[in-house]
């Protein structure tokens, strides 16, 4: 997997959303940005994407996105609730058609039995109400997890989203 890969799909996304005229918005956590940086990286961005969110801690999902604290401290940060909430929360806070949203354990530590190190969980928002939660389990050292989970981000807003 690779950076040219991220590339790739940035372009398609970015001519998708051109295309149907739609917005989008980024929540992150584990990927710190790395998914809004390969949309802007796209000349011409500035069409479908505004702004987007790192909400690397607890506080941050919870004042920037309105996640709630009581899913965050049943749930944790790494979870299916979680990711719904970041992603309706920047849906919102953007004024965006389409939102992603991202947390997981990069590594190499902070794993657990439950949720070793490479679970990330992905949420997904729309205008239309539609919400998706996915998770996935990446291998590798910290970068390649949060490669993976940027290039899986995308490629599940084109396959979920503007592939219609």
């Amino acid at each position: 997997m690779s950076e040219k890969l991220l590339h790739e799909l940035s372009v398609q996304v970015g001519a998708g959303l051109h295309v149907q005229k739609l917005w989008i918005t980024c929540a992150e956590s584990c990927t710190g940005g790395w998914v809004a940086k390969a949309i802007t990286d796209i000349a011409g961005s500035s069409a479908w994407f505004d702004r987007g969110y790192v909400t690397y801690s607890n506080a941050a999902k919870h004042e920037l996105l309105g996640v709630a604290e009581g899913t965050l401290n049943e749930f944790g940060a790494v979870s299916e609730e979680t990711v719904r909430e970041m992603a309706q929360g920047a849906l919102h806070a953007a004024g965006a058609n389409l939102a992603l949203s991202i947390s997981g354990i990069a590594g190499p530590d902070g794993g657990s039995e439950a949720k070793p190190v490479g679970t990330v969980w992905f949420g997904f928002a729309d205008s239309e109400g539609r919400i998706l939660a996915l998770k996935r389990q990446f291998t590798g050292d910290r970068e390649s997890v949060r490669l993976q989970a940027a290039v899986f981000s995308l490629q599940t807003v084109l396959s979920e989203f503007l592939e219609k």
